[in-house]
């Protein structure tokens, strides 16, 4: 099978989710670090991969996909035959689209602007993403309850889309042990064949002082 190309950078949740799908496919992959920090994703080589320039982008031959909830899509549509990851069922494609959304919308204006401004140093609204939230986490974990799932019986790219920022709010300053029924469910997402975290997602260990 060939190999697929992922631009990305470890401190992208966005990289992560994208890495993790290919991850769980068990498809062959060479990460190629962009170096975000010097504005390599600004060159006119990387705008004719995503105009936008922003990681990941995912090069698959001739093809190349950016936008991480678009790279999940392909994945799931090209290289998982059962259907399992994105459902043909109508009524799952809608709720799953409703996640992707979420993952767009809320998930970024909460938990990934809070570690942006935390972990990051950048200059965001920490206060107003720290509202959304918490707002986030309590619909969610009541959603939650009693499902181990976003989108029925089984894992599906809901799941694999809310996953990483989720798991990185704590380090944006945001507690998450109230919150029951999502730290089940990262736990569950945890488990499966093929999980592989992100570096970004451990503090980075505290230097320490020598003492005489």
């Amino acid at each position: 099978m060939k190999v697929l190309k992922l631009l990305c950078h470890p401190m992208s949740g966005h990289s992560h989710r994208a890495e993790l799908m290919l991850s769980l496919l068990d498809l062959p992959l060479e990460k190629i670090t962009v170096d975000l920090k010097n504005g390599e994703q600004k060159t006119t080589q990387f705008k004719k991969l995503n105009f936008l320039c922003q990681v990941p982008v995912l090069i698959d031959g001739t093809v190349s996909i950016s936008d991480s909830n678009a790279i999940l899509i392909y994945l799931a549509t090209k290289y998982d035959e059962s259907r399992r990851w994105l459902p043909e069922d109508p009524e799952k494609q809608a709720l799953i689209q409703r996640f992707l959304s979420i993952a767009a919308g809320e998930l970024v204006n909460g938990p990934a602007t809070a570690r942006a401004g935390k972990l990051l140093g950048k200059d965001v609204n920490y206060t107003g993403a720290v509202e959304v939230s918490i707002r986030l986490f309590n619909q969610l974990d009541e959603y939650l309850e009693k499902k181990e799932w976003l989108v029925g019986e089984h894992t599906t790219i809901a799941d694999i889309a809310l996953y990483a920022y989720i798991k990185m709010a704590p380090l944006g300053g945001i507690g998450m042990e109230m919150y029951s029924n999502i730290l089940r469910w990262l736990e569950n997402v945890e488990n499966l064949n093929g999980f592989v975290p992100a570096p970004s997602m451990q503090p980075k260990p505290e230097k320490q002082t020598a003492t005489s």
